[in-house]
């Protein structure tokens, strides 16, 4: 995609111009950056998915048992025929993982690392229906799918900011409004993180939120220090080695502390490594246990390729790449492998491609890496066979 072409998505700003002037900055308002978009799933359907068990759904309601309260799903049947007229909110992770129409909303923020996207969103409203005053730590495009949405901007916030006792949602105690716009069908509200909003239901409504990955500070220090560790024997240990004789025994000398700070960077700094690591975290599915793979043998892949069968991608799963001094790296559901540079096509056409088949992998059947690839992904469970 050239980062210089106006899109529509972004009301005729250029990627370039968006990442420069608003990313992680300021909102954007965009009129109509879907004309005349249609959702491509009903209430109904939405409602429909909140009762499936493998499916992450909530309830808010603003005058339930207790304000504000929250249900979580899977739900039964008879749930919405028991709830009030308004001010409720129903909302729905990951249903582009459910649904394939919701799945190609994504192609229209390519502009941005797909590795970054977390998931689409839906929540369905009520009248008056929202989850009150709030901000996210992470960026989110909010698109009006079906009525009309009142949103409301305040503050940036952080974690001193104020919020109301409450077990389950973070609720701002002090929302102080700045802008507000009603957004109806197409258009879209871009919100960088921390940025206060509050929502509410004109009528009946839905709204797909495309959220992003941004991983915290403290997510990243955990993780990444685990994954270390897998890599470091017993008996690498902090070392005093050569240490001068002290004055007072029950003091922590500077050199300790620079012996100290010397063993964590000789591990800490290795590229390799922690571009492994990143790679597999970003690459996590939210639903692990959605990417199961299916055991095929070559002679039966090849055979049903040949015959015109197609690979997809899993829905749940999530694909990058990269180059390291040594090969290039794929990032798979969590896992990695390192591969030689030869592959670099097929890398791209894999983690890009809406479809694998005869056509568009010929050359790489005939390639022993690149079959050997393949037919591992389907294993794992990152590609899988189209259904006829």
């Amino acid at each position: 995609m050239n980062p210089d072409t106006p899109l529509q998505l972004l009301g005729g700003l250029t990627a370039r111009e968006f990442l420069r002037d608003y990313w992680q900055q300021k909102p954007l308002l965009i009129r109509q950056a879907i004309p005349g978009f249609e959702s491509p799933i009903s209430p109904d359907e939405l409602a429909g998915l909140s009762l499936e068990e493998e499916v992450e759904s909530r309830l808010v309601l603003e005058h339930g048992e207790r304000p504000w309260e929250l249900r979580r799903g899977p739900f039964a049947e008879d749930t919405y025929q028991n709830l009030p007229e308004r001010d409720w909110t129903l909302l729905v992770q990951a249903v582009d993982q459910f649904v394939p129409e919701v799945a190609e909303l994504l192609e229209h923020f390519r502009f941005l690392p797909s590795w970054r996207i977390d998931d689409v969103m839906i929540s369905y409203a009520a009248p008056g229906g929202g989850v009150g005053p709030h901000f996210d730590n992470y960026d989110v495009f909010l698109l009006q799918g079906h009525g009309r949405r009142h949103w409301k901007l305040g503050q940036m916030c952080d974690a001193e900011s104020a919020l109301l006792p409450h077990a389950d949602l973070r609720i701002l105690a002090d929302f102080q409004q700045s802008e507000e716009w009603v957004l109806e069908p197409g258009d879209m509200l871009y919100l960088p993180p921390r940025l206060a909003h509050f929502g509410i239901a004109e009528d009946d409504c839905m709204t797909y939120s495309v959220g992003f990955r941004a991983p915290s500070a403290a997510e990243v220090l955990t993780h990444f220090t685990d994954f270390l560790a897998q890599f470091m024997p017993d008996e690498e240990r902090y070392s005093d080695a050569g240490t001068a004789p002290t004055s007072d025994p029950h003091e922590i000398q500077r050199d300790a502390l620079d012996r100290l700070k010397s063993l964590l960077n000789e591990h800490m700094s290795d590229e390799r490594l922690l571009l492994t690591w990143f790679g597999q975290f970003m690459t996590e599915p939210r639903y692990p246990e959605l990417v199961a793979g299916a055991e095929v043998e070559e002679e039966d892949f090849l055979g049903a390729i040949e015959d015109g069968a197609v690979l997809i991608r899993n829905p749940s799963a999530r694909l990058a790449w990269s180059e390291v001094d040594v090969g290039l790296v794929l990032f798979a559901s969590g896992q990695s492998r390192l591969l030689p540079a030869s592959l670099r096509e097929l890398l791209k056409l894999i983690c890009a491609a809406e479809a694998l088949h005869l056509d568009n992998l010929g050359q790489w059947l005939a390639d022993d890496e690149g079959r050997k690839l393949l037919l591992e992904l389907v294993k794992q469970g990152s590609l899988e066979f189209a259904d006829e």
